[in-house]
């Protein structure tokens, strides 16, 4: 197996469900235990964005989440926003890796101050001091002055700054296509096996062959 066997997963409130939703999706496919967390805000947006409806209580969306992906049981673990017990809160705990997908910027913001204010603060936090994978794909136009030193800071401490911008080259035809890229794009960085999007170069290859 390459990559992690373990990933923390957040979703905040910016725009961009549909990303964390398939990359959890991808996750439980290539047989990921992961660490799941969601803000109100997210859950908000989820709700509007989408068809899925969370369940508002952590036992409970896990068995919903459970159910959803076909993951076996166990698989993905889900914890509130206080739950400070939970694995992610310590670095003796927290799996290699983090993705916060998607990114609001008042994440960002907390992310870089070190604010620790919930538990998708803390798991960035715990993340960023251990020197672990930390992924961020923040959603938001234009992006303010706040926001790019915020992601240079970031940047700066080792997290991988992953912007919610989808390419053309793969000549996507729907909007599960421009989706895909975003999310294949960050399995690429987690060494995670995907085949929705080929490497570049690697359609050119198969067909001169």
């Amino acid at each position: 197996m390459t990559g992690p066997e373990r990933v923390t997963l957040a979703m905040t409130g910016a725009s961009g469900a549909q990303y964390g939703l398939r990359l959890l999706d991808c996750l439980v496919s290539e047989d990921r235990e992961v660490h799941f967390l969601i803000s109100k805000a997210a859950q908000l947006v989820m709700a509007t964005e989408t068809d899925v409806a969370l369940p508002a209580k952590p036992q409970a969306m896990q068995a919903f989440l459970t159910e959803y992906t076909g993951a076996a049981s166990g698989q993905i673990r889900v914890y509130g926003k206080e739950d400070w017990m939970a694995p992610v809160a310590s670095g003796s705990g927290a799996p290699s890796a983090m993705v916060v997908v998607p990114c609001s910027t008042g994440t960002l913001s907390a992310i870089a101050a070190g604010a620790c204010n919930n538990l998708i603060e803390r798991a960035a936090d715990v993340a960023l001091k251990e020197r672990r994978q930390l992924i961020l794909v923040p959603r938001e136009a234009p992006y303010s002055t706040i926001h790019l030193e915020n992601m240079l800071k970031l940047s700066q401490m080792g997290a991988v700054i992953v912007p919610a911008s989808p390419g053309f080259y793969h000549q996507p035809q729907t909007i599960d296509d421009l989706v895909d890229f975003v999310v294949a794009r960050v399995l690429n960085l987690l060494d995670i096996p995907q085949d929705m999007l080929p490497r570049w170069g690697e359609h050119h290859v198969a067909h001169d062959e």
